[in-house]
């Protein structure tokens, strides 16, 4: 399944598939985790306002029918909500996520941090996860690169959070907490 979902991200199959899976939902047809999964990844690679409004829509209707999501497809939409600057909703959705201990989730959470201007908390959480004195079988929390590339972009302009954060990375990295996949490559 997963070798088709590549290929139909590559042409102009995915308009044609999310009308479907509209079409699907307005028709009441019974879905399962992975037409749910399929949806969402469709939507999510679209990243456009007309692909958010389905994937909108598909999220409420399922928690409306009592059924559970996977952590993969709330990823998804909040990666999408993100992307299209619906930074309001993108914490509601983050926090129906079951286990949000994965590394897209941490990642994502603080993607939610930045863009909703909360530093001073984005902060609290590096530096947590930066502490030196955890067990070698804990396993560390993980960062990517390009992630923490935003938020020194960000960082830089606040000269009280700029020294932290360069003590922060420099923890993360030392420890290797800092990864060079990318939030788009692990959705």
């Amino acid at each position: 399944m997963w070798s088709w979902l590549k290929m139909s991200f590559t042409g102009t199959m995915q308009k044609i598939e999310i009308t479907l899976l509209i079409e699907m939902k307005s028709q009441n047809a019974r879905s399962n985790q992975d037409s749910h999964v399929l949806a969402f990844a469709l939507c999510s690679k679209l990243n456009s306002p007309e692909s958010f409004k389905p994937c909108t829509t598909l999220r409420e209707d399922a928690f409306i029918k009592g059924d559970i999501l996977f952590r993969r497809v709330c990823c998804f939409t909040v990666a999408l909500a993100l992307n299209q600057n619906e930074v309001a909703k993108a914490p509601s959705i983050f926090s129906q996520i079951m286990s949000p201990e994965s590394t897209p989730c941490t990642n994502l959470n603080i993607m939610i941090h930045l863009q909703s201007d909360m530093l001073e908390p984005l902060m609290e959480i590096l530096q947590g996860a930066a502490k030196g004195s955890l067990s070698q079988f804990v396993k560390r929390q993980e960062f990517f690169k390009e992630v923490l590339a935003k938020v020194r972009e960000e960082e830089k302009d606040v000269p009280s959070l700029a020294p932290r954060f360069d003590e922060v990375y420099r923890k993360l990295h030392v420890h290797g907490q800092v990864t060079s996949y990318t939030l788009d490559a692990l959705l």
